[in-house]
């Protein structure tokens, strides 16, 4: 590392420690941040102690698990200080974009870990044995930040009041599905007034209407993948209005549907689209080339609306 760099992480390790309360916590703080940034596949604290202090491995180790396992601080204070360190410098590019909402699956080989289960990994492509957290980032075209960062606690581990009381996790920590964990993220995003940007999500997010329906609310324009079977009117249809109710009995819930009032699958549509409809885009260099798609892009009004 050289000289210029390691000026620059002291500084960054100083700005943490206070942070995180007593003076003693910046040796370990910055032997972890250290280990983290050095080579080596495993980053838990013995492997990290292993290259921190080869010659005491023992001492160092006992004092990075103490600090990472019992050392309390508060992790929104520590994510506050980060970006107001670092959100300045991504703005030198440019103003932020985008507001990502995704999750990070951390692959487990026991079942100990607080949070881990058999779900859905990113890192691994497929169903495995996993922590998953939910994280939300601020965006430009030259850099991203995590803002918000939350662990994702399985119903089986919420309900399960022995491996609660094992692992430490507080009462008030409820279950929360993944979507409302994000919701949450973005509300205290637009509490504490961060640069506003466009709301990208996948389409593990993005089918969850009620989230989409409140980051609308908010105010704030939404990018959203969604599942092939989702139903939309198309351009010109519509339900067509409820039947009259004349005030005695349960007023109708529905709007009346016939062959010609019905929504399709956005599959479906897209399927039927003229071939002028769609333009091939790049949007940035891959490996082993560009990376492009097809994209047509029409005004639809949400099926789900007609109740």
């Amino acid at each position: 590392m050289s000289e210029e760099r390691q000026e620059r992480f002291a500084v960054y390790v100083e700005a943490m420690a206070k942070v995180i309360g007593h003076a003693d916590r910046e040796e370990p703080l910055r032997d972890y941040c250290l280990g983290l940034l050095m080579p080596g596949e495993r980053k838990s604290v013995e492997p990290i102690a292993a290259v921190i202090a080869p010659s005491r491995v023992s001492a160092k180790h006992q004092s990075l698990l103490h600090f990472v396992a019992n050392a309390p601080w508060s992790d929104e204070q520590v994510l506050d200080r980060v970006r107001e360190l670092t959100l300045p410098i991504i703005e030198r590019s440019g103003a932020i974009e985008a507001w990502i909402i995704d999750d990070t699956g951390f692959p487990k080989k026991g079942r100990h870990s607080v949070g881990v289960a058999r779900q859905y990994c990113g890192q691994l492509g497929k169903q495995d044995n996993c922590q998953v957290a939910v994280s939300l980032s601020l965006a430009n075209h030259a850099a991203s930040l995590p803002v918000a960062w939350r662990l994702y606690l399985p119903l089986e581990w919420t309900a399960d009041a022995a491996r609660r009381s094992a692992s430490g996790i507080p009462e008030r920590v409820g279950f929360l599905t993944k979507p409302q964990i994000a919701l949450d993220q973005i509300r205290a995003a637009c509490e504490a007034d961060l640069p506003r940007g466009v709301v990208v999500m996948d389409a593990g997010y993005g089918t969850d209407t009620g989230l989409r329906e409140a980051i609308g609310a908010l105010g704030l324009t939404y990018i959203a993948g969604i599942q092939p079977q989702t139903s939309v009117w198309a351009p010109g249809t519509a339900p067509l209005p409820p039947q009259a109710w004349s005030g005695r009995g349960r007023p109708p819930l529905l709007t009346r549907r016939d062959a010609e009032h019905r929504p399709v699958s956005v599959k479906a549509l897209a399927l039927d689209l003229p071939e002028a409809s769609w333009r091939m885009i790049a949007w940035r260099e891959g490996v082993a080339g560009p990376l492009t798609s097809r994209f047509a892009r029409i005004r639809v009004r949400a099926a789900h609306r007609d109740y």
